[in-house]
Order: C-alpha cells, then structure tokens, then sequence
C-alpha cells in the first residue's frame, strides 16, 4: 500500500465532472465507489458493490426524494441505496442499517477530495482554491486510467528531459533549456523553456489551431507532492493554468485528469477555451502512449541533467509523510 501513499490527499474529481443524478464509478487503493451528485449539490459515495449480490451501483441509476436529496439504485434487483448506505427490502417498510460505509470527502468548493478512509498524514493543497478565487474555470479533459504505478507516472511527468521526445509530435519542441528548481519539501517550482520548430504557414491555415503555438513554449511548473501539478502559461491574450492530477485507483493504475483555469487579458481569449483543453489532451495521451512502450525493470544506466524533479519525487515517494530537508534547489 506505501505505493499508494496511504495519508495523502486525493482529488477525486470537480463537481463538473458529476452529472446531477448519474452514479459514476470512481477508484481508488484498489476499491472501486459510485460517487454522485443530487439536485441541491451534495455529494455522496458508497462502496460500489451491491451488498446483495455485488451489482455495480455505478450502473444503476438515482431516484430523486421529496428533499431533494437521492438514492442510488442497484441495477440488478433495484434496491435503493440512501448517501448512509441503508436500504429497504422489497415486502418491508423498514429501513436496514447501513449496509455500504459511505467513503469520506472532503469537499472545499468545487473540489472533491478524499484520504480514502485513511488517516491524513498531509493537508490537502490549498492553492487550487486560490486558483478558482483568480481565475475562471474553462473545464476539464484527458480524464483517463493509465496501466502504471503511481511512481512511474510521477516520474514521467517530472522528467523534463522527455518533452523533446514524447511531445515532439504536434509541439514539435526541439529543445529543452532548463533554468531552475526550487525545492521546498512536499512543494517545488520548476522553470525551463521549450524551442519549437515552426510550422509552415500553409499547415497553420489548414488547422487554424496551430497559429496559437507560441515558437517557444515557456514551462511554470508548480508541483505539490503527490497528486497535483500545474503548468503555469502566460500568452499574449492572458494567462491558464493547466492543473494535472493524479489518482492511485490500484497498484498498477493510475488515473490522471485535467483542469483548466484561465485569466484572460483580452475578451478574445475565452474562445481559445476548447483549444487549450484539446492540447492538454494531447499531452496526456501522448505521455500515457509512452508509458505503455517502456519496460519498466530495465536498470538505469544513464543519468542525465536536469533530473532534479525526478530526484525531488523519490526522495518525496521514500520519506512520505515526513518531508526530508530540501537540498535539490539549483
């Protein structure tokens, strides 16, 4: 389980993400919920397994109450689950005790999160909060499970030597020139900019997408260990922030999602909107495409420079909870 990081806070999704009254299944340590969403904006998840006979509740459906609240409906025999987990059995106007124990949230905004029924061995990020205060919420993209452990995907997407080759396609970035790092325990800053090659002007007018590609993308990554990285991008029409998020759903699976957050400069920017959300899924597929070409026992032979944020996430994943003194800053 220490490959998890039992303790740690995960962000399980934004409250966009969840339909009003559809059961979506969510993982995590292993355990798969249904989480979902009632009319008056409460949320709730139970074990997704349907005490009776082990139907997924995530594919049943919601009966909304007289309060507003709802049940979840187990798709099998129909038995409606209440957010405590009691039921009533058909032929009986007596409600069970609870039969599902309810995983516990933590909501702050629109930002679900949640220990997985551990004990909090870390605070839960506030920064996503300050986010939301600044900027506007464009949406969320690239919501997928990646066949890898939790380390791995952490690694990769600390490694910023691989941008020139993972990323390659479409950013065409031919170079990676790395400036700083600043560690300061379970939070770290990287700055580096990437050179791009340009495209010909007849391929930007055959896709109009391509003329919002800066000839040098300038990389602000924030980095709060484990399950939260934003890139920070400054363009000419305003600023984003790209939030990448990371979620153990089993040893060998690990969900990873976007969500955008904008500022625009100019009123023209919230059109680029769906744009940003579809480079950012660019990225995600194109990382989780080289995750599944790697193997993973192969003994690391070469080191190269810039390291440093790899370094920050073993040193991190090897002492958590507790923060070993930073000495990686450059």
């Amino acid at each position: 389980m220490q490959s998890m990081l039992p303790g740690a806070p995960w962000l399980l999704a934004h409250k966009s993400m969840l339909a009003v009254n559809r059961p979506r299944k969510i993982s995590l340590f292993g355990d798969d919920y249904v989480l979902w969403k009632d009319a008056i904006g409460e949320i709730h998840a139970l074990p997704n397994a349907c005490p009776h006979m082990g139907a997924m509740l995530s594919e049943g459906w919601c009966e909304v109450q007289s309060d507003g609240a709802s049940t979840v409906i187990c798709p099998f025999h129909a038995l409606k689950f209440d957010r405590e987990g009691r039921t009533v059995l058909p032929g009986s106007n007596k409600q069970t005790l609870p039969q599902l124990k309810p995983l516990k949230l933590e909501i702050q905004g629109d930002f679900i999160w949640s220990y997985g029924g551990y004990e909090p061995k870390s605070p839960i990020p506030t920064v996503l909060n300050a986010i939301a205060n600044h900027y506007y919420f464009i949406g969320h993209t690239a919501d997928r499970s990646v066949e890898t452990d939790l380390l791995t995907m952490l690694l990769n997407m600390h490694d910023y030597n691989h941008q020139n080759g993972t990323h390659r396609d479409l950013f065409k970035i031919t170079d990676v020139e790395f400036h700083q790092f600043i560690d300061d325990g379970h939070h770290s800053h990287a700055f580096y900019d990437m050179p791009t090659a340009p495209y010909r002007l007849v391929e930007k007018f055959r896709k109009p997408d391509l003329f919002l590609l800066p000839s040098t993308i300038r990389a602000h990554l924030e980095n709060h260990f484990p399950s939260l990285v934003i890139f920070h991008g400054e363009m000419p029409l305003g600023k984003a922030a790209q939030c990448h998020i990371f979620v153990p759903e089993a040893k060998n699976r690990t969900r990873t999602y976007i969500l955008l957050f904008g500022q625009a400069k100019h009123p023209a920017f919230k059109m680029f909107g769906s744009t940003y959300l579809k480079f950012g899924k660019v990225v995600v597929d194109q990382d989780a495409d080289i995750l599944g070409k790697i193997y993973p026992d192969t003994p690391q032979k070469i080191k190269l420079n810039n390291e440093v944020g790899m370094d920050w996430v073993r040193r991190n994943f090897e002492s958590f909870p507790h923060v070993a003194e930073p000495n990686l800053s450059r």
